[in-house]
This record gives structure tokens, C-alpha cells and sequence, in this order.
């Protein structure tokens, strides 16, 4: 899913006058150009004239405060640059508290230069940088906030100055900017009292917790493309998946079940009799046996549960991904293909395989976490020396096999749906596909669905004939198909 991102300014807008079109030949000047230099003389006169009429953040700062800053603490508190939307949202729940006003001050021109509250307080006697930091409109960034494009206006950069009674306080939030090394988001305080700035700061921090906007939801960590290297976090919805959905053994379904769901069920319980909650389970078959399916099932299971995705190139956000399932338990971490990892080293010289990372990083929760990771693997041969080597890890490893003749026939019942199917055959059928994944029949079911429809007439309602049906099983079991069977998981006899 894209991230949609907008930027919107608090000012109005004027645009700038356009450039009058070039004329063929030489230039000669005119009289009109006699009275736009004038008044392009006029304006700069009196722009510099009035330069230092106009407030300066330090000014404004100091005035806030009570006319001095000397002698005041600065407490900062940092985030990565994926949290900024909580930051953003924890900040406007602690202002929202009763008694509390805050004006907001946007600030420009911060960009490739020192800058903080420390060097604002300390810059009121110094000379003024007319292309520093100052006060100017404050610009926000849309980011996501939940599913289906949901966004928060989170502010850039912008000075709070609040005001609680007799109290002042400021807040500078900034916003990570990675292209300008900021990779973080931060909050820093000062405050009139001694000591509020610092209860102000875990103040902003508890908040940006309690309202974290990424709790209960499904998440996935990825990479921007041109983005300097960041971390981007993307928001899914939930799977709606039941269990007569997912096709399984009865045993493999209630093992899984029992370590993950029920777990998450009895924790009061469990906790009471003095038993861990953080558990990880693993799932290993071939290609096309159910593996992704299971996990959809239990992201559909868990409602409520804050679920985190690792696949593809952002297996090494292994620390971030953990980060945040501890912070807004209970949580799931799923990590898809972890046999990606086995052999990957991090991305700093001297690191382990990430895959020791991710075992290290299970055994460092606390024993009461509500955490579950689910490992998913096609080659867990190549899991087994590291699972190995650090037990305990890994409490539950389940194979998932390829559907016997039973599951077969659910399958076909379950990807059928409404379609009318003449079954008169379907023993048959059944039993010429030993071997095949959950894919293959699904394919198989639509490729006998496009044959009745190339037979029949437009508008006639679709039905696929016994015949249909052996003839899209002889097209997928052709030799001439055998690349799309393992592309489908599947190796038929």
C-alpha cells in the first residue's frame, strides 16, 4: 500500500508574479522598467528597515518564559522517525489536559543547522541569522494513521508555548528528517519551574504510548525506495478468516491453535499459576501446503492483538519489529521465509546472521510479555542447527503437509463456492491429483470454469461439465505444464 503524503501550510498563499515573456531581438529598456526597479529598491530598504522589528524565536521564547532563560533545563526525549504520528498524537492529548493552553509557532529555515532550545535560550544577545531558524507558518505532513489511506496532520517543526496557571512551558517537536541527517522525531522541553520540564517530557512520552495509533492494528515494516534509508511502516486490514476456511488436520489446527490462540486466551490465568507467556511457533512444509493461510487465520483469531509483519527486505528491521510488539502487547511478530535470514548477516560489520538477531531478541522479552512470534519455512533443514544451538526459543514446531485425499475434496468444496460443478467424477479427479497443493485445485477449479464459458453463450448461466472439469485437470498435468505446477507448489504423480 503507498503512502499518501501531502503537505499543507497554515498561511495563505500568494503567488509569485510570472516573468513576462522573452521578446525577440535585443533588449531595450523602457520606462516601465525604471519604476519596477524602484519599486524592487523600495521593498529591500524596507525589509532590511523592519528585519529587526520582527520577532525572533529566541525573543519569543524568553518573553514566554518570563523575560529570562538563563539557568533553565532542556530535557529531550527521541523516537525513530516512524513514530512520529504518535508523538504527534501524544503531544495533542497532554495539551488537551484540563488547564493547559498552547499557542503553536511554526518554525522555518532549521534545516543543515544546530538547533534546539539550548541554542535558542542562548541566542537572544548573539547576531540574528536572517536564514536561521525563525518563526514562519507550521507546515505539516499527512501521515498514515490506520487502513485504507487514513492519515494524521503531523506538524514539521513547531514551537509550543504553553501556558498551565503560572506555569510556562515550551515544547519544540521536529520531525525526522533524514536527508538533512535528523533520522529521528524529537520533543524538547523547557519550563519556568524547575523539574516540570522533565514531568512534562515523560508526560508527552506515557501519552504517546496510551495513544498510539499502531496498537490492535496490522502492520508491516518496509523500505522507502528513494527515501534516504528509512524505516516505513504500512498499515493492512485485518484478515476475516474462519476456521471451516482454512483447511487442516484436526490435529495440526488445535496445536497450532492451543500455542497461539489459547495462550492469549487463559494469560490472566496463566499468570496467576506463575507461567510465561511469550511463546514462538514455527510452521514448515513445502511450497503451497497452507503455511501464509494459517497465519491469516490466526491475525483473524487474535482481534485486538497488534500484529507485525517481517518479509522480504525488511527482515533486518528485526530490533524495530520487536521494539514496538513490546511496547503495545499483546502483540504478534510473524516472520515469513525466516530461512531468508539464516545465513544474512546485519548491516553493520561485526553483526551475527539476523536470524541469531531474531532468537536473541524472543529470549530477551520478559517472561509475563504477551508476545508470540510465528516463524514460517520452506527449508527448515536450514532452522535446525540455530534453533538448536539456542533452545527454549521456539516452543512449538508444526508441520504443515500436503492435503490428503479428504482435504483435497474440502478444498475443492471451499474454492467451488457458488459455481455448479458436475462432481460425477470427482472421485476420479481426486484421486489423479496426489500431490498437489491447495493453489493447484484452485487453479484447476478456474480453468474449468473459463472452459464452460468459452462452450456456452453469453448470458447463460455457468456450469462446469465433468468433462470441463478432466480436461483442465489434463491441461495442468500436461508436460508442457510442468513449470506452472511448481510454480503452483505443486508435484503431482
Amino acid at each position: 500500500m503507498p503512502r499518501r503524503t501531502r503537505i499543507t501550510y497554515s498561511g495563505s498563499y500568494q503567488p509569485l508574479p510570472s516573468a513576462p515573456p522573452a521578446a525577440d531581438g535585443p533588449l531595450r529598456p523602457e520606462l516601465a522598467d525604471v519604476g519596477r526597479l524602484a519599486r524592487r529598491g523600495v521593498r529591500a530598504v524596507v525589509g532590511a528597515a523592519r528585519a529587526g522589528e520582527r520577532p525572533a524565536l529566541s525573543a519569543l521564547l524568553v518573553e514566554h518564559l518570563g523575560g529570562s532563560g538563563t539557568g533553565l533545563d532542556v530535557v529531550e526525549e527521541a523516537w525513530p522517525g516512524y513514530e512520529h504520528v504518535n508523538v504527534q498524537a501524544g503531544l495533542e492529548a497532554w495539551l488537551a489536559a484540563p488547564g493547559r493552553t498552547a499557542r503553536l509557532v511554526g518554525v522555518v529555515g532549521h534545516q543543515h543547522r544546530p538547533f534546539g532550545l539550548g541554542e535558542l535560550l542562548g541566542d537572544d544577545a548573539g547576531p540574528r541569522d536572517p536564514f536561521g531558524p525563525r518563526p514562519g507558518n507550521a507546515a505539516s505532513v499527512n501521515l498514515a494513521c490506520g487502513p485504507d489511506g487514513a492519515v494524521r496532520p503531523c506538524v514539521r517543526c513547531g514551537l509550543y508555548l504553553v501556558t498551565e496557571g503560572e506555569v510556562r512551558t515550551a515544547v519544540l517537536l521536529r520531525g525526522a528528517d533524514p536527508e538533512y541527517g535528523h533520522p529521528q522525531v524529537s520533543v524538547q522541553v523547557v519550563s519556568s519551574v524547575p523539574d516540570r520540564a522533565g514531568a512534562a517530557a515523560a508526560g508527552i512520552r506515557a501519552a504517546a504510548v496510551e495513544h498510539n495509533v499502531f496498537r490492535g492494528q496490522v502492520l508491516s515494516f518496509g523500505q522507502e525506495v528513494f527515501g534516504h534509508g528509512q524505516t516505513l511502516l504500512q498499515f493492512h486490514r485485518r484478515p476475516d478468516l474462519r476456521a471451516d476456511q482454512l483447511i487442516l488436520a484436526p490435529a495440526t489446527l488445535a496445536e497450532i491453535q492451543r500455542q497461539v490462540v489459547d495462550v492469549a486466551r487463559h494469560k490472566a490465568r496463566l499468570l496467576a499459576a506463575g507461567q510465561h507467556l511469550k511463546r514462538g511457533v514455527l510452521l514448515y512444509g513445502p511450497p503451497g501446503v497452507g503455511k501464509t493461510h494459517t497465519v491469516r487465520y490466526l491475525m483473524s483469531s487474535l482481534q485486538g492483538t497488534t500484529v507485525i509483519q517481517l518479509t522480504g527486505n525488511a527482515l533486518h528491521l528485526i530490533a524495530e519489529a520487536c521494539s514496538v510488539a513490546r511496547a503495545l502487547q499483546p502483540a504478534m511478530v510473524i516472520v515469513e521465509d525466516v530461512d531468508l535470514i539464516a545465513e544474512d548477516r546485519g548491516m553493520h560489520p561485526g553483526q551475527h546472521p539476523l536470524l541469531f538477531q531474531l532468537l536473541n531478541e524472543m529470549d530477551g522479552l520478559a517472561e509475563d510479555a504477551d508476545v508470540v512470534f510465528v516463524l514460517t519455512t520452506n527449508r527448515a533443514d536450514l532452522l535446525e542447527p540455530a534453533l538448536a544451538a539456542r533452545p527454549g526459543r521456539v516452543d512449538q514446531a508444526v508441520a504443515l503437509e500436503l492435503p490428503d485425499a479428504a482435504a483435497r475434496r474440502a478444498l475443492f468444496d471451499l474454492y467451488r463456492g457458488s459455481l455448479r460443478v458436475d462432481t460425477s467424477r470427482l472421485d476420479d479427479v481426486l484421486a489423479r491429483s496426489e500431490g498437489v497443493t491447495a493453489s493447484f485445485l484452485k487453479e484447476l477449479l478456474r480453468r474449468a470454469a473459463l472452459l464452460a464459458a468459452s462452450r456456452t453463450a453469453e448470458g447463460e448461466r455457468l456450469e462446469v461439465s465433468a468433462a470441463d472439469l478432466d480436461a483442465a485437470l489434463d491441461e495442468l498435468l500436461d508436460t508442457r505444464n510442468a513449470m506452472t505446477r511448481a510454480l503452483l507448489g505443486s508435484t503431482p504423480g
